[in-house]
This record gives C-alpha cells, sequence and structure tokens, in this order.
C-alpha cells in the first residue's frame, strides 16, 4: 500500500474494492485466459503448460504478475500474518481502525478469494480444459496438489466457498459447505497421489518435456511432491480431527502409511516455492524491507525471547529505534493507531534483513511446509494414538525441534533439556497500555508424566515457533488448537463482535460477491451456522 500513503484509508479501502468489483465475477475466469495462452498455444508449446503450473505455484502466497506485494498484503500479511502471533504493521492504516484492532475493512478481505479463483484455480483449470489431465496424469497431478494447497487456505479464511461448481456457470455459483471441501480434497489427493506413484514406477509413458523447467518447487522430482502430497494431506486431516475424528484418523493414517509414498523428513522436502527471476521478489520481505509495513509481533518474540531460543536471531533483526536499548521488540497486535504517528513504530524488531547473515531477502523462497512442521503432526498422531505415526510423541517432537534448528542452520544445544525458560512478559517502551504478562507457563522439556492438555500446548507452541514466517497455517492452528497462548489485540474495534478473548476466527465473504453472487452467499451463511462476521467459527474451529 506504499503508493497509497497520501491518500486516505477509506480511500485505499475503495481503490481495493473497486479493483475487486472490476472482475465482475470472479467465477468468469473459467472463460477468461489471463495469460494471453490460447487453447491451441497450450496443445502445441510445452513451455504454456509451464506457464499456468508457475503462476498457480506462484500464487498460494501471491508474488505473480510482475511480483507486487499489494496482493499478498491483503492476501495475508494485514490478517493471517498477524493473526497468528508472528507479525503486526507499524502502519496506523486508517487511523488504527482496522483488520488489526477487529474493525474489518470491506475492501481488505475479498483478496484471498480473489486470488484463489482468479489466479489458482484459473490456472488449474486451463490444464484441464486443455487435456492435460489425460495427456500428462503426473503434471494433472502437480496441479491438483497446487490447487488443493491454494484453496485449503481460501477456506480456511472463509469457511463455505465455491469449489465442486465453480466454473460451471457465470452466474449463480453455489457454495460448498466447509465439510464437503475438506472431503473433495482428500479425494483430489488420492487421485494425483495414484498418478504421481503410477509416474514414479513407470507405469505412465514418460513426459516429452523436462519438468523441471516448470517446478519452482522440487526441480521436477515427483517423488519430493508425492512426499508433499501425504504431507499435505497430513495436515489438512489434522485440521479436522475435532468436527470429523474418523475422517481425521483414516486420513492422517492414509498420509503416514509408508507405503503410499512417505512424507517430507528432511529439509530439503520442504515445500518452498522459488523466485522465478527479474521482476518478482519475496512479498514478505518486499513489504518489511522496501515499504516498512510489517515488523515482528509481540507474541512469538515473547517466547522466543523467554526461551532462549538460538533461532531468534535467524528470524528478526534487534531494534534500530534509539530511543531505548537495542533488543529484540515485537509489537502487540491492535496497538498502532490513535496518537502513534508513522514512523513510531518502523525501529522495533524487523525479519532478520540486515544483521549478520541475513535470513531473508528478495529472492529468499516462500515458504509453505517443513519438515519440522510434519514432525510436530506426526507427534501429534501419535499422542491420539493413530497407527504410522513412525515414532514415539517424545521422539516426534524432538526431532520436530532439531530439524527446525537444522533449517536454519543452528544448534539446539540444551534446548531440549530445558525444563525453566518460560515465555517472557511484554512491555511496550512507547505504550504502557500494550504492557502484559507471560501469556503461558510451558516449558520446552518433554514430560511424558504431564496432562495431555499440557503435551498438547507443547507440541503446538513448538510446531508455531518452527512454522515461522507462514504466517495462514499458523493461524489455522491456533484456531484449531488454541495454542500457542497469544496476547489478545490491544484496541478491540469491533463493536462487541469478535471476543478479545477468543479472537478472530474468520473473515467475511468478500463485498463482490454480495453484489453479485447474493442469492448463493445467503446460503453460504447458513452453511457457515453463525453470522457473517470474524467472531464465527468454521466447521472444522469445534470448541
Amino acid at each position: 500500500m506504499k503508493r497509497y500513503y497520501k491518500k486516505s484509508m477509506w480511500v485505499i479501502a475503495a481503490a481495493v474494492l473497486l479493483g475487486a468489483s472490476a472482475c465482475t465475477k470472479n467465477y468468469e475466469l473459467y472463460n477468461t485466459d489471463n495469460t494471453g495462452i490460447s487453447p491451441d498455444d497450450l496443445k502445441g508449446d510445452f513451455n504454456d503448460i509451464g506457464a499456468f503450473l508457475t503462476r498457480a505455484q506462484r500464487s498460494i502466497i501471491n508474488f505473480s504478475d510482475g511480483g507486487d506485494p499489494n496482493s499478498y498484503q491483503l492476501q495475508q500479511n494485514l490478517n493471517a500474518d498477524c493473526y497468528s502471533g508472528y507479525f503486526m504493521s507499524p502502519n496506523p492504516f486508517n487511523g488504527g481502525q482496522n483488520n488489526l484492532s477487529y474493525s474489518l475493512i470491506s475492501g481488505w478481505n475479498g483478496e484471498p478469494f480473489k486470488v484463489g479463483y482468479l489466479n489458482i484455480m484459473s490456472s488449474v483449470n486451463r490444464l484441464r480444459v486443455n487435456g492435460v489431465n489425460t495427456e500428462y496424469p503426473a503434471v494433472w497431478a502437480v496441479a491438483q496438489i497446487l490447487q488443493v494447497t491454494g484453496m485449503s487456505r481460501v477456506t480456511d479464511i472463509y469457511g463455505p466457498v465455491p469449489y465442486s461448481k465453480a466454473g460451471s456457470d457465470k452466474s449463480n455459483i453455489p457454495y460448498d459447505s466447509q465439510e464437503d471441501i475438506y472431503k473433495r480434497f482428500f479425494l483430489e489427493l488420492d487421485s494425483a497421489s495414484t498418478n504421481l506413484r503410477d509416474q514414479i514406477n513407470g507405469v505412465n509413458k514418460p513426459l516429452p518435456f523436462s519438468f523441471s523447467r516448470f517446478d519452482l518447487v522440487y526441480d521436477g522430482d515427483f517423488t519430493k511432491w508425492l512426499q508433499f502430497a501425504n504431507s499435505l494431506r497430513l495436515r489438512l486431516a489434522m485440521h479436522i480431527v475435532k468436527a470429523a475424528p474418523a475422517l481425521a484418523k483414516q486420513e492422517a493414517e492414509k498420509a503416514m502409511d509408508p507405503a503410499n509414498g512417505g512424507v517430507i523428513t528432511d529439509n530439503s522436502g520442504n515445500m518452498k516455492v522459488k523466485i522465478p527471476g527479474s521482476g518478482f521478489s519475496n512479498p514478505l520481505v518486499f513489504i518489511a524491507l522496501n515499504w516498512a509495513d510489517i515488523r515482528i509481533g509481540a507474541s512469538i518474540i515473547s517466547y522466543m525471547d523467554g526461551y532462549q531460543d538460538p533461532r531468534i536471531s535467524k528470524y528478526f533483526d534487534k531494534s534500530t529505534d534509539t530511543t531505548f536499548a537495542s533488543r529484540y521488540q515485537g509489537i502487540r497486535i491492535g496497538s498502532v493507531g490513535g496518537s502513534a504517528a508513522k514512523g513510531d513504530y518502523t525501529g522495533y524488531s524487523n525479519l532478520n534483513v540486515a544483521n549478520g547473515t541475513p535470513s531473508f531477502s528478495l529472492t529468499t523462497p516462500t515458504q509453505i511446509m517443513t519438515a519440522a512442521e510434519v514432525y510436530f503432526l506426526r507427534a501429534e498422531a501419535s499422542l491420539n494414538g493413530w497407527a504410522n505415526a513412525g515414532g514415539s510423541v517424545q521422539t516426534l517432537y524432538e526431532n520436530g525441534i532439531t530439524t527446525s534448528m537444522a533449517q536454519w542452520g543452528v544448534n539446539a544445544g540444551s534446548y531440549l533439556s530445558d525444563n525453566t525458560h518460560k515465555p517472557a512478559g511484554f512491555t511496550d517502551p512507547k505504550n504502557s497500555a500494550a504492557n502484559a504478562p507471560a501469556p503461558s507457563e510451558i516449558t520446552v522439556k518433554w514430560d511424558d508424566a504431564a496432562l495431555e492438555a499440557v503435551k498438547r500446548e507443547r507440541i503446538s507452541t513448538q510446531k508455531w515457533i518452527a512454522m515461522f514466517p507462514e504466517g495462514q497455517e499458523a493461524w489455522t492452528e491456533f484456531r484449531r488448537t488454541g495454542y500457542p497462548k497469544l496476547f489478545p489485540v490491544v484496541n478491540n474495534f469491533s463493536g462487541g463482535v469478535i471476543s478479545s478473548a477468543t479472537q478472530i476466527r474468520r473473515l467475511p465473504f468478500p463485498q463482490n460477491e454480495y453484489n453479485t453472487n447474493n442469492a448463493e452467499v445467503q446460503k453460504a451463511i447458513t452453511l457457515l451456522n453463525g453470522p457473517d462476521n470474524g467472531a464465527t467459527r468454521l466447521w472444522w474451529d469445534a470448541q
């Protein structure tokens, strides 16, 4: 939003909303070629297959269409990245009354929806209608995995969304319940996994082109795509454990079954989308480095500083504000605004982009899933007593920590045996009203004799630390598990709609959908089982 700084926030919101509305109907994407490639081109030039695949990969965390990070800023950064406890903006957009203080701005809320349909599903659908699903099943498998990856994030923001019928008509597109969407995800992963295994085992004919040219993640390695598909299935299965425990167990055990190809077990299998070259950049780093529009949140510094976590210097830079001693200093969500002027908080801790050997640059790949996360998911599965977890809860928990340490190039030292250090309280040197006691008493060392709730908090807290900086999944897991315990918003401007204690649970449906697909949106609200606001829990978000 750097381009709009001289305008009021309401003008910004209006501009964004008008931009979304200009699409007329999001579902016209299936009849609109956004890349200028015709069906005949797709059939005749394998590079054109790559154009759609790479666009779908780039759009999971959106840095497509010239690398402009404005889309990502609204897609994720000014909602999930901050709701997860990872980040907070130092910019008092709209005087501080915005999504970060639960005064939800309509024009901000439609971007994840728009990216999901105009960028991800449109690209995948163009491959399908031109026969890639039958001609090149392994390529189609990757496309399906990308669609499930991207659209699972969309439904985890809104709840019910159009999925099974998306693209079937230009009007009156029905929404699916989130339960039905998840069931469809699992079926699509079944198809993709079968096709990948057939390609790996030589059942399918060799591709007449080098797939590595089009693969921004695994350089054409279908075995690693299969392992990611299984890991993604495990993640999605764990999402629904409270809402559909039998289905969750079935899908998780299928995901972890070695006979199905295995899951990600080391950092070489991490799902990270590479920055493809000139004109593109890591959007999170761009926003932090070039716009100074995002800084580190208070919650994650509370935990990592309190634990004396050796990853902290890899994740963050120390503060540069000269009004207090340099340290790891976060911003508490919902605390910027009112009398705070732009610049008051920009000297607080940033991503590690400057000090030492920076971990983050404009060319750093965007992270979607890591081996460490998968170990923690398996630890939770083992705690649940599910088959195929592949180890004890303690072993998988500790593997998650050590794998994350290895990812960031640090030594765990005595971290695994630390049963004394705890999260720290929070002090804001510029705003004492934001000060808060430590959010939790949880320690690092595994204790088999601990209560089950303590074990779950320990697993979820360490998983959250390890998933940084991927805020979308971190927010989902916070809503699902209740962990880690995060600082609530300082200023809650929701008018009593959203509880500061339970925190925000979703984003409202886009205004453009009300304008162009209203009858189906009204049905979707019924599927949602609650009003269309930020307090209504999703299907899997069972108490």
